[in-house]
């Protein structure tokens, strides 16, 4: 008989709710993870725990082992997942139509915006390798970003009228940034495609499409969750270095000109217009992201963050 994974105990609730307010906020822009937020609020653990719990559960259904059923469903904190939820919906739902409507109208420095967001994320990301990076981890990081560049050069803009199976499959691969802190969601969604829709179906309380995209992404936790905590635990900086060649690549459809069908434009031009309102946009977002990036360690270990005066005191992490 298989084992429930085991679940750590769970921040209160007000806590719980706070945190995945503000993991609805960052799920929306690019650069910022929600799953660091997580990690941050003190809920990253329970969070993945629940997710491989429930994944646990539809295994059992799924191969017949109904008996087993109860003591899995027992391990699932109902309570829990709903708070967290809760405040990432209603995040999402305040924010959505102001997002909508600025990257209707000012997509060069939107995109300029997420431009320095992400690659302030890829600086930020250096802090989580688990051993100093070595050659073969920055030829993993180029290699990645050319693939990446290149990759996305032969695709299509933003998607105009993505179907159900694209905005599916797509929310399935962006939800997994919940399972890796450092990665945006929205961030995979505007590589994919498909992030403008998204956001416009939720400022519209498109409900038809938001469905979609729920099932998509919960489908896309369940399949993938175990999967990348597998990868994780084997290969954690390889994964890592991947992840942020990914991050470097995708500054070709973040290039913030000439944006003409919006956000996500891979065809590439000369600065024109609006330069220097682009150029302080990407500068600030990015300096934004490393400035929080070191607060957030501070808070998470202050030691973590301060310069070290002598030998370490903590070894290996």
């Amino acid at each position: 008989m298989s084992a429930a994974p085991s679940i750590p105990a769970a921040p209160g609730p007000v806590r719980t709710f706070l945190t995945g307010a503000a993991m609805g906020a960052a799920d929306l822009v690019p650069g910022f993870s929600g799953g660091t937020v997580a990690l941050v609020g003190g809920v990253y653990p329970r969070l993945v725990a629940n997710i491989r719990a429930t994944a646990h559960v539809i295994s059992l259904a799924l191969r017949g082992r109904l008996r087993e059923l109860p003591s899995a469903l027992r391990a699932l904190d109902g309570m829990f997942l709903i708070v967290l939820l809760g405040g990432i919906v209603g995040t999402a739902l305040l924010l959505a139509s102001t997002l909508e409507g600025l990257l209707a109208t000012q997509p060069v420095v939107m995109s300029a915006v997420f431009l320095g967001l992400v690659l302030g994320a890829a600086v930020a990301a250096r802090h989580q390798f688990e051993r100093p990076t070595d050659a073969r981890t920055v030829a993993l990081i180029l290699g990645a970003a050319a693939v990446t560049a290149l990759v996305l050069g032969a695709r299509p803009a933003a998607l105009v009228d993505p179907g159900p199976l694209v905005l599916g499959l797509t929310a399935a691969v962006a939800v997994c940034a919940m399972i890796l802190p450092g990665v945006s969601g929205s961030f995979l969604l505007l590589v994919l495609g498909t992030y403008e829709p998204i956001i416009a179906a939720v400022s519209d309380r498109d409900l038809v499409t938001i469905g979609i995209v729920g099932i998509g992404a919960v489908t896309g936790l369940l399949l993938f969750s175990t999967l990348l905590h597998w990868l994780l635990a084997r290969a954690h900086d390889i994964v890592l270095a991947l992840l942020i060649g990914l991050m470097v690549g995708s500054a070709r459809v973040l290039w913030p000109w000439p944006s003409a069908t919006g956000v996500g434009d891979p065809t590439l031009a000369a600065p024109q217009g609006q330069v220097v309102s682009a150029v302080l946009a990407a500068v600030v977002a990015f300096a934004a992201v490393v400035v929080l990036d070191v607060a957030l360690r501070r808070v998470a270990d202050p030691a973590a963050a301060r310069p070290s005066s002598g030998p370490s005191q903590h070894g290996s992490r």
